[in-house]
């Protein structure tokens, strides 16, 4: 890409759909790269992906050559083969329907204008890295408030920690039940971080069957977890998944099928309410497991250190006894 050339990747997100949502962009200009995001607290994913092109259009301070990749064929397509027919029809559809989103459309176009841009799709969630780094900020950039603690729930805090992908990783979760605190962590040889944010979470569930001082047969249990990829699976995808034969929609297998299986076993019969927790301060236990699951993760390493790789002896994820350990 020549030198002169701004490179631009955007991405929006909302969960729900409407509901809270969040935008962001990566912007290279040769050696040089600038983040920006943002987000607004009611809005849908449409809105979100205008958001993004148009504040990453409008941070530039003079007008420039612009590539701008979008996995957003609203976007895509929109400004590049309805947009002079909306404005021709002063704003209106071929349907004469007002044009959704006039708020956005409209200045997008200004700053279009003010550009030189080749606007490029690109397809959502196929491994490109930029594609999914942007993606990663939009979701993060989403404001979650933060869960109420419900005081008659037994509240499980999972974290993960894991030192290369794949490579030596550990888990924790923190349990409290009332005035008593469990904390349990684990590590395995290689692995990565998702399995080892299920594994928490799997580990955490499974002390709901098995009683601390007293039978608990059923309860109610609030877990909280950092991770978008257990609180999105387990809330949203697992349904899909499981519709589909575990295939994901692009029809490839589903990764930690098995792990994904346990944590749905390990729920049947409670009342669990999963948060994704937010950037920023968290809840001391939060913050406590996430201590525990990276010197679970470097004990791991350590142990490997000395080893002839061609020795190690593959261990499984799902083995509760795999450099468990419990503290109360």
């Amino acid at each position: 890409m020549a030198e002169n050339i701004i490179v631009i990747y955007t991405d929006g997100a909302c969960s729900p759909n409407p509901g809270p949502g969040g935008w962001a962009a990566i912007m290279r200009y040769g050696d040089h790269e600038k983040t920006i995001s943002g987000s607004d607290p009611q809005t849908t994913n449409s809105r979100m992906e205008l958001q993004a092109a148009l504040s990453a259009l409008q941070a530039l301070t003079r007008p420039c050559r612009v590539l701008l990749h979008t996995d957003s064929e609203y976007l895509q397509k929109g400004i590049s083969l309805w947009l002079a027919g909306w404005q021709q029809r002063g704003w209106r559809t071929a349907s004469d329907e007002p044009v959704k989103n006039q708020d956005l459309w409209q200045p997008l176009a200004a700053e279009a204008e003010r550009h030189e841009v080749e606007w490029r799709w690109v397809r959502g969630h196929a491994g490109h890295p930029l594609n999914e780094r942007v993606d990663r900020l939009a979701r993060a950039a989403i404001p979650r408030p933060t869960p109420s603690t419900d005081e008659d729930a037994v509240q499980l805090y999972t974290r993960a920690s894991c030192l290369g992908t794949p490579g030596p990783g550990g888990w924790a979760v923190v349990v409290q039940r009332g005035d008593e605190i469990t904390e349990l962590s684990g590590s395995a040889a290689e692995t990565t971080a998702n399995a080892m944010e299920l594994q928490a979470a799997i580990q955490g569930l499974a002390t709901l069957t098995q009683p601390v001082r007293v039978p608990v047969p059923a309860v109610r249990v609030q877990v909280h977890t950092v991770s978008q990829y257990l609180h999105q699976g387990i809330t949203r995808w697992s349904s899909g998944w499981q519709a589909r034969g575990w295939k994901t929609k692009q029809g490839q297998p589903v990764r930690h099928k098995a792990l994904w299986l346990a944590l749905q076993e390990k729920t049947t019969g409670h009342q669990v309410e999963w948060h994704c927790l937010p950037g920023g301060d968290r809840p001391a236990a939060s913050q406590q497991a996430a201590k525990l699951a990276a010197q679970a993760a470097r004990a791991a390493q350590e142990e490997l250190a000395p080893t002839d790789p061609k020795e190690k002896s593959a261990q499984s994820v799902l083995d509760p006894g795999q450099g468990l350990t419990s503290k109360n």
